[in-house]
């Protein structure tokens, strides 16, 4: 007999335990982005050998290994769906890999070499992809039927619980390596991994835990219904992997690209009661630029949610797949942008960073439209048993986009002379056109794709 409920609040409204998810997935996603903000920088200018001295890497293996450690990151949640769905429930999971996530936060800190780098993105692949499926099927779980209407603004506030998490840790961490040492930013993040942890076990007896299901699971997964399920929405996700591997480009090639750009703000000054908050000459760092990303996204949200989609579905029905095609279209556009920001640099212009946020505009409004809609579609779409394995499944096309972009970085560098074996505005153009590509696959699929009644995906 479990100690704790075991079944959802019988409710109209938001279900208790919702804050606590909510809290820590915003303090947990500070940890993550104020790492991943640092993470290209930090080995491309900070990287450091056994003797203590500089030992960076170049751009283009910068970028491989970070891609390579991001598909890490979306690969993992299979062990978090797998420990979860059939062995320790979602609560244990999420606490017991929330610790290995903060071991791999304290190696960061304490060991700069690529040895420590080494083993605290290991480390942090394994907690922070291993709670991911369970951390967001977590919150559908707090659900039943009568409160089920709400799940859709929850997702949303899900969402953007995120992006305060990572607005403020991409502002800080970038600020913190530069003033101080990648030992304070890195561990920064770190503490505020130990309070999410703290944050998800105070909700200990608010949330309704799910018991695992033991080998059930597996003769569930693979019944023959659900083998279709599986596989209709694995079809879906191929395409979206493209949508992946650009997005994620916005914090390694984008920070890189930000570094070649004009990222002063003269005149931006702010005093309060005689002190300067921001001084007059105020700067960028390349690194905080990815802040737009999730500064628009608070804006975004609301804004497609009461305003955008409203107005198109008077003229234009959207589904959820309509919505993901149209994102998928802009994806492509950002990129579009971006290429022409390096044709500029290319002729010797100091373009300033504003054009690049014209790019985020488009790219963050792509986002809104595909991954937003793809983790309530996905949640939806999924029998209520495997919540967590469809949701890894899910992450699987995140995986896909960064192991091609990791690929296609390490195949253009050539290792003899450190430079890349593509022009840079071909680069971005290359990914244009993968992009538009994959767009019309997913148009084609998506045409032929039959949804699961939402009542067998809450019954099943």
């Amino acid at each position: 007999m479990s100690k704790y409920r075991t079944t959802p609040v019988v409710t109209d409204k938001m279900p208790p335990g919702v804050p606590y998810i909510i809290g820590n997935e915003a303090a947990e996603r500070f940890c993550f982005y104020g790492m991943r903000g640092i993470l290209i920088i930090f080995m491309t200018q900070y990287l450091m050998n056994a003797q203590g001295e500089l030992d960076c890497m170049n751009k283009e293996e910068a970028k491989g290994w970070y891609h390579l450690f991001m598909s890490a990151i979306y690969f993992t949640p299979f062990l978090g769906a797998i420990l979860s769905d059939m062995f320790l429930g979602k609560y244990k999971t999420i606490l017991s890999l929330s610790i290995v996530y903060s071991m791999g936060c304290a190696a960061l800190a304490f060991d700069q070499t690529r040895l420590g780098l080494a083993i605290g993105l290991t480390l942090i692949a394994i907690g922070s992809g291993g709670i991911k499926p369970c951390v967001s099927s977590n919150v559908g779980d707090q659900f039943g039927a009568k409160n089920a209407h709400l799940l859709s603004k929850v997702f949303g506030w899900f969402y953007f619980s995120i992006n305060v998490g990572s607005l403020l840790s991409m502002s800080l961490t970038p600020w913190l390596m530069d003033k101080y040492s990648p030992r304070v930013a890195f561990g920064v993040p770190g503490l505020f991994m130990i309070a999410a942890t703290a944050i998800f076990w105070m909700g200990r007896n608010k949330f309704a835990h799910i018991p695992p299901n033991g080998v059930k699971s597996v003769k569930e997964t693979f019944s023959l219904s659900n083998l279709k399920i599986i596989r209709n929405l694995i079809i879906i996700y191929i395409p979206i992997l493209m949508f992946w591997s650009l997005y994620d480009q916005s914090s390694s090639a984008w920070i890189l690209q930000a570094e070649k750009m004009d990222l002063s703000f003269p005149g931006f000054g702010l005093s309060l009661f005689g002190y300067t908050i921001i001084p007059d000459d105020f700067k960028l760092l390349a690194s905080q630029t990815h802040i737009f990303n999730p500064f628009l996204i608070l804006l975004f949200i609301p804004l497609f949610n009461y305003g955008i989609y409203p107005l198109i579905n008077k003229v234009y029905r959207l589904t959820p797949l309509r919505k993901i095609g149209i994102g998928m279209f802009l994806t492509a556009a950002s990129f579009l942008m971006i290429a022409l920001i390096e044709s500029w640099i290319v002729k010797g212009h100091t373009p300033h960073v504003w054009w690049q946020f014209l790019a985020y505009i488009i790219l963050t409004s792509a986002e809104v439209m595909v991954s937003i809609t793809c983790l309530e579609f996905s949640y939806a779409q999924a029998p209520k048993r495997l919540k967590s394995l469809i949701m890894a499944t899910f992450y699987l096309s995140v995986t896909g986009g960064n192991l091609f972009t990791s690929a296609i970085n390490f195949l253009i560098n050539d290792s003899k002379t450190g430079q890349s074996r593509l022009g840079p505005v071909e680069y971005y153009l290359f990914f244009v056109v993968m992009m538009l590509c994959a767009t019309a696959l997913f148009i084609f699929i998506a045409s032929r794709y039959r949804e699961t009644p939402q009542e067998e995906s809450l019954q099943g």
